[in-house]
């Protein structure tokens, strides 16, 4: 949310502040993964106990976890990871009418700039985890894709969980992008499917695991 009233000057200043701050911050989650999803999602339904497994599989690996900061998925991520004793980290966005930060962060920041909310998602993130969500979700889904096909950031896994909840996106992908060449067959590889939460922890261990052993090589 932009302040109307400030010079432009004084507004590059404030971004550099929340970049510094960010990054300040988050120096000691390196190797966090980040975990997207909707904010609509009430903790009744399978999908927030699924979000909540899913941040206490990764807590109890050692590997913080990172969200909006906001309800549903994000909330149910964060707690599943604190209540394990883990790294709970909640990027909040200041909001018109939303959003307050859910109560399970252990390290919680608060952005004014979408964008750079964004950058702190990716800069330390060893995989994104996409759990079923709406345009936000697809927002971050895209963004992370174009980064790691464009090689602006280093490759880390892309896990969709619910192949029944994202079966039409990435047939839409394979059958009008992919068909009409506006993306390749390694493109569609950036992004994994899974069905549950354990599925997706694995693949990110795995990816640690081989980042590891190229670091000693």
């Amino acid at each position: 949310m932009l302040d109307a009233k400030m010079p432009e000057a004084w507004r590059v200043l404030r971004i550099q502040s929340e970049l510094v701050d960010g990054i300040e911050q988050l120096i000691k989650v390196r190797g966090a993964v980040t975990v997207f999803g909707s904010a609509r999602t009430p903790p009744e339904h399978p999908y927030y106990k699924a979000a909540e497994t899913l941040g206490r599989l990764f807590a109890e690996s050692g590997i913080p976890v990172i969200t909006g900061g906001g309800p549903g998925i994000m909330e149910a991520s964060n707690k599943g990871a604190k209540m394990a004793g883990g790294d709970s980290v909640g990027l909040n966005i200041t909001l018109p009418m939303e959003q307050d930060p859910n109560p399970y962060q252990t390290i919680s920041l608060t952005f004014r700039y979408f964008f750079v909310r964004k950058f702190m998602f990716v800069k330390h993130a060893i995989g994104f985890v996409i759990m079923p969500g709406g345009f936000g979700t697809l927002d971050e889904l895209f963004e992370a894709l174009t980064l790691v096909q464009t090689g602006k950031v280093e490759p880390f896994p892309i896990v969709l969980v619910d192949k029944g909840y994202w079966k039409g996106l990435v047939t839409w992908l394979t059958s009008t992008m992919l068909a009409d060449g506006n993306i390749n067959a390694l493109d569609m590889k950036l992004i994994q499917l899974v069905d549950t939460p354990q599925e997706a922890v694995d693949i990110i261990k795995a990816h640690v695991v081989k980042k590891s052993a190229q670091a000693a090589h």
